[in-house]
Order: structure tokens, then sequence, then C-alpha cells
């Protein structure tokens, strides 16, 4: 018999599982790098200055931020390909596959965020950290499933992945709407103009991808000096990228761009960026550091708001007859799915960065010992649940 080609969604599973593990490899990297003589060249390195000018027009940062605001951008870029794509004629498409996960969603963002504000409502400052729980990290969460074998049924990996899609939205949606500073009008205006060219080119069923990138980076440049954090760029571009050229489906530069940009952004990008960010040193790190009430938050929201609001409110869903539970999926292993929502890692550093930043007071060190705490936490317990609920041999759609 002919070989079946493996569909999109088995080759974006074993490709994410793959991020993944290379991304374990790269925080690990970073924090060994952080706890040895190696420290002084690492610091040195994340904090080179690097700037480009064109005329009067001047972008001058260090390298952390260039990774942070600009190969960002590019990741978000293609998850808002993956979204558009989704919607339009993915798994997200039928509403039947939506009700579920996006109720995951919204009590895995909800709960972490509201354990966080309990523990810091008396520090201002450290309330501006309230998102950092609320992000789910698709690829590590993925990598983690991974590691149970071919018996992991594919509904699992579908509503995990769904889970992570609707979350990512709604991180989105707070960049948007909570951390930007400084707002310019003038740059919002360019920003706009963009927006219109964009939507010219998309209504002109425009294949070629080289105007799209142009006006894409020139409103990256804008947001950048709007106020507006400048990786929504990538989202907004995403969203004038044709699926398809004259109702042609095989024409699409969406789904090219998606292919062509996946491997990139899996082995390339975000393992910089985890690096870049995951080193913390931990010498003389006690129960004090670990107690105070950024990284504590942090880590409760992920591991234990994270599971009770994606279980809680997938439960209610189904009790309410606004949905079911997934074919092959038990109340056992849907708890273990929401476990592994608690790994926040690439997201939740990433709106670390951002959260504190205009704030004057540095949380770089407590941030990221609350997510890698409430992170490896969250792995483990999702893990062995996951793999106790596949050995009692419970019905499933195997792979």
């Amino acid at each position: 018999m002919q070989d079946m080609k493996p569909t999109f969604f088995e080759r974006f599973f074993k490709q994410e599982s793959s991020a993944g593990i290379m991304l374990m490899f790269a925080a690990l990297a970073a924090i060994i790098t952080a706890n040895t003589p190696l420290l002084e060249y690492y610091i040195r390195l994340i904090h080179t200055p690097a700037g480009i000018a064109i005329g009067s027009f001047t972008i001058h940062k260090p390298l952390l931020l260039w990774i942070n605001d600009g190969l960002m951008a590019v990741f978000f870029f293609l998850v808002g390909l993956e979204l558009k794509r989704e919607f339009l004629e993915g798994e997200l498409s039928q509403r039947s596959n939506i009700i579920l996960p996006a109720l995951g969603a919204l009590g895995g963002m909800a709960l972490p965020a509201a354990i966080y504000i309990i523990i810091n409502i008396n520090d201002p400052v450290a309330l501006q950290g309230w998102a950092i729980p609320a992000a789910t990290d698709i690829a590590f969460a993925l990598g983690i499933l991974a590691l149970l074998g071919s018996t992991v049924p594919k509904s699992m990996k579908v509503f995990l992945t769904s889970v992570a899609i609707f979350d990512d939205i709604g991180a989105i949606v707070i960049i948007a709407f909570f951390y930007t500073s400084n707002i310019s009008i003038a740059a919002l205006a360019v920003a706009l103009a963009c927006l219109i060219i964009l939507f010219t080119l998309n209504r002109l069923n425009t294949a070629k991808k080289s105007p799209y990138f142009l006006v894409g980076m020139v409103m990256w440049a804008a947001l950048l000096k709007s106020g507006v954090h400048a990786t929504l760029a990538g989202v907004i571009l995403a969203m004038f990228i044709p699926n398809s050229i004259n109702g042609i489906p095989n024409i699409s530069p969406l789904k090219s761009l998606e292919h062509d940009l996946h491997s990139i952004v899996a082995f390339v990008i975000l393992p910089i960026f985890a690096f870049s960010n995951s080193g913390i040193n931990l010498e003389g790190v006690g129960m004090e550091q670990v107690l105070h009430s950024v990284p504590l938050g942090i880590a409760l929201g992920l591991f234990l708001g994270k599971q009770a609001g994606v279980f809680v409110f997938c439960w209610i869903g189904i009790k309410l007859r606004l949905a079911t539970l997934p074919e092959g999926m038990s109340w056992f292993s849907l708890y273990g799915i929401a476990a592994l929502c608690g790994i926040g890692f690439t997201m939740s550093l990433f709106i670390g960065s951002l959260a504190f930043e205009e704030t004057g007071v540095n949380f770089f060190f407590d941030e990221r010992l609350g997510i890698i705490l409430g992170s490896v936490s969250s792995g483990i317990i999702g893990y062995f649940m996951l793999n106790l609920a596949l050995r009692k041999n419970q019905p499933h759609d195997r792979d």
C-alpha cells in the first residue's frame, strides 16, 4: 500500500514538538551559562548596542531588545498567519471545534491573572505583571506531549493546540491594550497609512510578497516609535496576506509563507529568544526570593491557576452542554492537558519583558524565576498525569 502523505496537523505537531525540545535546550544552556564564569560574557552579549540610521530616523537598542522587538515580530507574524488559516479553513473554522478550547483558554487566562493580582494587590508596581502567568507556550507543551510517544491520541494534540491558539489571541489583545506607552500620534498616522496600503494590496489580490514585506517593515518601525508594541505589526501584516489568489486555492501566499517561516521561527528565532531571556543567576537564591510576591504570583498562577482555570471552565461548558468532551479524552486526561497549559515560557517571558519596562523597577530575576518554577512544575505534573491516563488503556483514536 502506498504511504499516506502526512496531513498538515501531523506535520505541525511533529515540528512543534521538536521545537519544544529545542527550546528546552536553549533555556537550559542560558541558565547554565548564567551560573558559570561565562555570565559576564552573556551579559555583554545581550546588552551589545546596535542601531540603524536613515537620515534623521534612527533606532538604537541593545541586542536583547532587537531580539524581543525585531525577531519576535517575525514570530508574531507566523502566529497571525496560523490564526488566519485556522479560522478560514482549519480546525477552528467549525463552530463545534471552537467553544471548548475557547472556554478553556478564557479560564486559563482569567484565573492565573486573578491569583497574581491577589498576591500582589498591595504593590502597584508588581501589579503590572498580572498578565505574565496568563500565557501558554504551545511549542514547549507539545514537546512534553511528544515525550509520551505515539499512544497520545490526536484529539489531545488538537485540543491543546486550539487552547494555545486562543491563548495567543488573548495575549495579543493584552499587549495591544495594556502594554503601550507614550503614544505618538504622528507615528500612528504612518502605521494607519500602512494599513490602508495593505488593505489595497489585499483587495487587488497581489500575489507578490515583497510589497507586503516592504509596507510591513515601515509599519513595524512606525509602531516601534508610536508607543504601541512593534511586534503587533507582525500580527496585523499577517491578516492582510491573501489565503488564495482569485479564488484559486493552490495559489496561497499565506500557506507558502507559513511553510517557509515555520522552521526558521521554531529552530532559530525562538531558541535565540529563549537563550537571551532565560539566563538567571541562581547564586544565593533561597526561600526568601522564591516567596517574593512577583515570582510567587507567577509560579502559582501558571501551576495552579492554569490547570484549574482551563479544567473548570471546560467542565462548566460540558455540563451546560455548550460543548462535548473530545473523542478519546477522559476527564483525567483533560486535567493533564490543562496542567500542560501552565507551561508559559516563551509568551510569559515576552510579556514579562514588557510588563515592568516603564516602571523603573527591575524585576528581571523575579519574573524569570517565577516563569521557570511554574512552567517546570506544570510540565512535570502534566506529563505524569497524562502518562497515567494513557496507561489505563482508555479508548482513544490513535494517530
